[in-house]
């Protein structure tokens, strides 16, 4: 009777140790019944669920125990847990991208604000103050604003050059006006022009204007170029698919669970951020060139204060023409005497009139400014969200895990490792590709990079040099491409001392192409937008692969 009992004894034992691992017939089938649920929640068929556990040979992906899953089930769950992702990963991008077209359209609707009301105060002021000197080429004063607009939008044009022309086709048209009864052939005025540098008719307005407009429009374009960049580069890397062995590891982590019958367990916290920063590897590269971008990005905002400032320069550009015409009419006696010194006595037109008297100036009136504090508002609030954006793509495997993949509290002996429930030992591995060479839970091949996510990194490069270049007065779409430092890798831009620009006289006839313009700008539209001297709304800007290259010529002669 010891003998018999103590072989029962036995006997339960084993009974209730199997019962431990693979569970009774009972607890089995309720488990199955939870699995119908789950998968009868995401849209599948219920036919396909066993009413109670199978053997599990049949499994690809989980672990091969006794499971509630076919085939096609794990088949079906996996596609789904590879859709989730990725919809939780353009959810994550379209938040981030929502940040910067935000941000975005308040920048340039207050700089194209100003641009419109200092365009508004020269046709309101400048009839009354220089009459037809005025009134006789209000087109060349509406093509300049003109081409301020399509250089902001990210018309490939030279804004030194562009301003040069502008003051040489004004004096051309101003000498004739001031001298009717005078005839001035081209070649007279071929002459007048290269008299122009030496002899100032315009005083130090050109110069100064030069200057300033030229640092102030390229900081303002650069950095909404940057923010309609970094939208870009957002938007591109959320859609690359994910790999075949990121989708066996995100199954794995999300429903094998419930397929070997404990859906109560939720994955364990490292375990979550092992299988996220292996599919992720790629995206996390970005990280070194997305935090300089966005560094830049604020460093330049510096540039929008002050007298030379963006916020006082684009705003004032009628200022500085007020001040030429001004300094014209005042030194035009002297400025006639030297031109026929150098270029000899034009014949007089014995059919011309009269030169006409001097007209008593009026008072400019300055152009109404956007409200107080506005781009002090804007460059705030823009400050303390790219910060706040800078680990965005070294952050999202745990931001995912944490608020989309219903990641355990805490690991212990309780949470989903991939295998049971328990623990998970595995450390958790680094950031980017080449961290991923040991990671247990995704096969990732390091030397194999994703190509898509490569050519956003050098996207962010090409943004970056433009704002180092820009922070300094430096427009790196018309440096030498040779100087631009971006070759190395760096993102460090040239030296100030080596930066040289090379640039060309363009053709009046000639329209320059839209190299990094803002999106549904075509070239045509651009062209109208110079017609009616206002500009569209915009969402973004969009960015050549590379720099653009240059023209080796000489540059031009208004200083």
């Amino acid at each position: 009777m010891e003998l018999r009992a103590r072989g029962w004894w036995l006997l339960c034992v084993a009974v209730a140790l199997a019962a431990c691992a693979h569970g009774d017939p009972a607890s089995k089938s309720r488990s199955c019944g939870e699995v119908r649920h789950i998968y009868g929640t995401k849209g599948f068929s219920l036919s396909d669920v066993p009413q109670a556990e199978i053997s599990g040979e049949h499994l690809r992906i989980c672990p091969q125990g006794y499971t509630c899953c076919t085939s096609e089930m794990e088949e079906n769950l996996a596609n789904r847990s590879r859709a989730e992702l990725e919809t939780a990963l353009l959810d994550s991008g379209r938040a981030l991208q929502a940040t910067l077209a935000t941000q975005l359209r308040g920048f340039d609707d207050h700089f194209q604000r100003l641009l419109n009301d200092s365009e508004r105060a020269l046709q309101e002021t400048f009839p009354g103050a220089f009459g037809e000197l005025y009134v006789q080429n209000a087109k060349a004063f509406r093509d300049l604003y003109a081409e301020l607009r399509l250089y902001y939008r990210g018309a490939n044009l030279h804004l030194e050059e562009t301003l040069a022309e502008f003051w040489a086709r004004l004096l051309e048209r101003l000498f004739r006006q001031l001298h009717p009864q005078l005839l001035l052939p081209d070649d007279y005025l071929d002459c007048l022009g290269k008299q122009a540098e030496p002899l100032r008719p315009f005083g130090e307005a050109p110069r100064e204007l030069r200057l300033r407009a030229t640092r102030a429009f390229v900081a303002a374009r650069a950095f909404v170029q940057g923010l309609g960049v970094a939208s870009d580069v957002v938007r591109k890397v959320a859609q690359v698919p994910l790999s075949p062995e990121c989708s066996r590891a995100v199954m794995k982590l999300v429903y094998c669970a419930h397929c070997l019958g404990v859906p109560g367990a939720r994955p364990c916290p490292d375990y979550c951020r092992n299988v996220l920063k292996g599919c992720l590897a790629n995206q996390a590269d970005l990280d070194a060139e997305w935090r300089n971008l966005l560094d830049s990005m604020v460093l330049i905002t510096d540039k929008f204060w002050g007298p030379t400032g963006a916020e006082s320069v684009i705003g004032g550009v009628h200022l500085w023409l007020a001040e030429a015409i001004s300094a014209l009419q005042d030194n035009s006696d002297t400025l006639t005497a030297k031109v026929i010194q150098g270029c000899g006595n034009p014949k007089v037109n014995p059919q011309g009139p009269e030169p006409e008297e001097k007209r008593r100036r009026g008072k400019l009136a300055l152009p109404e400014k956007p409200p107080a504090g506005t781009l002090q508002k804007l460059v705030s609030e823009a400050k303390a969200q790219l910060r706040d954006a800078q680990d965005f793509w070294i952050s999202l495997p745990g931001t995912l895990c944490s608020e989309k993949l219903a990641m355990s509290a805490a690991s212990d002996d309780r949470c989903w490792n991939g295998v049971a429930k328990g623990r998970y030992l595995p450390e958790v591995m680094g950031d980017g590709l080449a961290n991923q060479i040991n990671n247990p839970e995704v096969e990732v091949d390091i030397t194999k990079p994703d190509m898509a996510i490569r050519q956003q990194i050098m996207q962010l490069k090409i943004t970056t040099n433009r704002l180092r270049g820009a922070y300094n007065g430096n427009d790196v779409d018309f440096q030498d491409a040779s100087d631009d430092g971006s070759g190395s890798g760096s993102g460090e831009g040239c030296p100030d001392d080596e930066c040289g620009r090379r640039v060309g006289r363009k053709s009046s006839s000639s329209r320059t192409p839209l190299s990094h313009a803002l999106p549904g700008l075509s070239e045509r539209e651009g062209q109208k937008a110079s017609a009616t001297g206002r500009p569209q709304p915009c969402t973004r800007l969009l960015l050549l692969s590379g720099l653009p290259l240059v023209l080796s010529a000489a540059r031009p002669w208004w200083r």
